[in-house]
């Protein structure tokens, strides 16, 4: 089975919207840049997405205009085997990624980056629904704390227990760092 690492949304965008908490980049960044460096190694493909909204001004951290649209720093860097960018919480809705994926055989996703009950669980539950495989690196992902409708905090570490548990055994395996890169490599053609 051929696998492909996807990182979501690693951009600077996020270090200018009001809930951004500096606190928690560096857990994610070091889990994300064990995941990207252990498929580098082990030649699997990675592949870049950026979110990029309206509207076109450079006071919106995700239009290009910004210059925000861009590897968050500390990302290590890496040669993407493609970029794509997207438009909705889906990295497969009409960016292409979907083509690409077929195109080269890729039948299993790991799943990276930023947020984690936003884009990266959108686009794992997607990519089930139309017949990947998913492999969701909770550690490799990265959110902020949130307010519940009823006023109630709700911290990222909840978030991302919620998101594993929704996901796990329905829409993907949950897995470490190292489980994800074991299972992309046992017996697989990369």
């Amino acid at each position: 089975m051929t696998t492909c690492l996807i990182v979501i949304d690693a951009q600077e965008s996020f270090r200018h919207r009001p809930y951004w908490n500096a606190a928690l980049l560096a857990p994610y960044l070091e889990a994300q840049n064990a995941l990207i460096a252990g498929a580098v190694a082990a030649g699997l493909p990675v592949v870049r997405v950026f979110h990029v909204d309206a509207p076109p001004s450079p006071a919106n951290p995700f239009a290009l205009e910004s210059g925000h649209v861009r590897p968050i720093e500390g990302l290590a860097p890496f040669e993407a085997a493609a970029t794509f960018t997207k438009h909705r919480h889906s990295a497969l809705v009409n960016s292409g990624l979907d083509v690409w994926l077929t195109q080269h055989g890729i039948r299993r996703l790991i799943v990276s980056g930023i947020r984690t009950e936003q884009c990266c669980e959108t686009t794992t539950r997607h990519a089930s629904d139309l017949g990947w495989e998913v492999d969701y690196v909770t550690d490799a992902t990265l959110t902020f704390d949130m307010v519940q409708p009823d006023g109630r905090p709700l911290s990222a570490a909840d978030i991302k227990a919620r998101t594993a548990t929704v996901l796990d055994g329905r829409f993907a395996t949950v897995c470490s760092v190292a489980q994800a890169l074991e299972r992309a490599t046992e017996g697989a053609t990369t």
